[in-house]
């Protein structure tokens, strides 16, 4: 699925008071009046009871979510979850083909640097993502002009680039990302001009894939890669394909380590392809990573849908779901974590992709930890 960056943006803040709060009206008004200031960081009130428990402190395998440096730096609510609940960040963005090579051989790292060394105060694993996508290309790749060798020599230079400035900070990548259709399970055909075909399988043929992850092993010999892919939970033949693919390299000695399961579900899903999925990946004997969840709540873009209990319940439930059959399904040694996608409802790409209200994640657009929340927390420890 795509993934857009999303900026926060100065709105009618929520301001969350218990019955009994007596904070005076005009500190509130100034604290309304401080947030429009700046308009990255939505400034919630919110007395509650102390919670101290972290996701981190009770999984027994990484966790993590993506991010975004610019949250990370503007936004202290952000920040303070994205510093004390995870285990495992993943760039958002950054680390994309179109960010860290916008011209050619004219790279750029600050962002994921940035990101690798919050990552390493805050004591978190870095998975990247990811080297080579069939969109969220630069203009000068999808006009590149040259014969077999030269997008040979293209491709080679950036996965050597990106993966060889971040050898030793980072501990494992994306190195390729939704290389299968989701019609009939084949590679993503030559034909790019519906938007959903490879650029790299027209210039670079099929084998493209091994070839990316011998160039990823060879930029950084200790880093782990995987293959990252959606759709595996709801479409048996996509899954057997990326099965196959995967099944297919490590046959012939390519370096793959894992397996990305992106797992962009809804609340309605049916929980049996779920298990069916992680079961069968786990029978490949790669490590297996939960590696983009959210759970949406408004798959028929139900334009005045609003958020109940009883769609907040429903979404733990799944998340709760999730985890234990992450948990029951894959082996520990072959547990390479689960990252949600973000991890507040303000920064998911959901509603603003699909145009709708949705509340995909733990924490709500305020920061406020959610009935997800626990659902996720208790099915980790349960």
């Amino acid at each position: 699925m795509k993934k857009h960056l999303i900026k926060l943006a100065c709105h009618s803040t929520p301001i969350f008071l218990n019955r009994n709060s007596r904070l005076p009206v005009l500190f509130v008004m100034l604290l309304i009046t401080y947030s429009c200031k700046k308009k990255e960081t939505p400034t919630p009130i919110v007395v509650t009871p102390t919670d101290t428990t972290t996701l981190r402190s009770v999984a027994p395998f990484p966790v993590g979510a993506a991010m975004n440096p610019d949250l990370i730096k503007d936004n202290t609510f952000y920040y303070k979850i994205a510093s004390t609940q995870y285990s495992s960040l993943t760039p958002e963005n950054v680390m994309k083909f179109a960010a860290t090579e916008p011209a050619l051989n004219q790279f750029s790292f600050s962002d994921g640097d940035y990101l690798v060394s919050f990552a390493a105060q805050n004591h978190m694993r870095v998975h990247a993502h990811n080297l080579i996508w069939y969109t969220s290309l630069p203009d000068w790749v999808v006009n590149f002009q040259g014969d077999s060798l030269a997008w040979e020599s293209m491709f080679k230079t950036h996965i050597d680039s990106v993966a060889g400035h971040y050898k030793g900070k980072v501990a494992s990548w994306d190195v390729v990302n939704e290389a299968i259709r989701d019609d009939n399970g084949t590679l993503r055909n030559q034909d790019v001009s519906a938007g959903d075909g490879s650029i790299w399988r027209r210039h670079l043929g099929p084998d493209y894939i091994a070839r990316a992850f011998l160039y990823a092993h060879a930029a950084d010999p200790n880093a782990l890669l995987f293959y990252n892919d959606y759709g595996q939970e709801y479409d048996v033949v996509k899954l057997d394909s990326i099965i196959a693919l995967v099944t297919g390299l490590k046959a012939r000695g390519i370096p793959i380590s894992g397996i990305g399961m992106e797992m962009h579900i809804n609340v309605n899903d049916n929980n049996t392809g779920i298990t069916t999925a992680l079961q069968k990946l786990a029978a490949t004997g790669l490590l297996i990573h939960i590696s983009e969840l959210d759970i949406s709540l408004n798959p028929s873009n139900n334009q005045s849908m609003v958020l109940t209990d009883a769609l907040e319940q429903a979404q733990s439930a799944e998340y709760q779901f999730v985890a234990e059959t992450y948990r029951a399904a894959v082996p520990a040694a072959q547990r390479y974590g689960i990252t949600t996608w973000e991890f507040s409802d303000a920064a998911s790409w959901i509603p603003i992709y699909y145009n709708r209200p949705d509340w995909p994640l733990p924490f709500d657009a305020s920061y406020n930890k959610k009935a997800a929340f626990y659902g996720l927390l208790t099915g980790l420890q349960k």
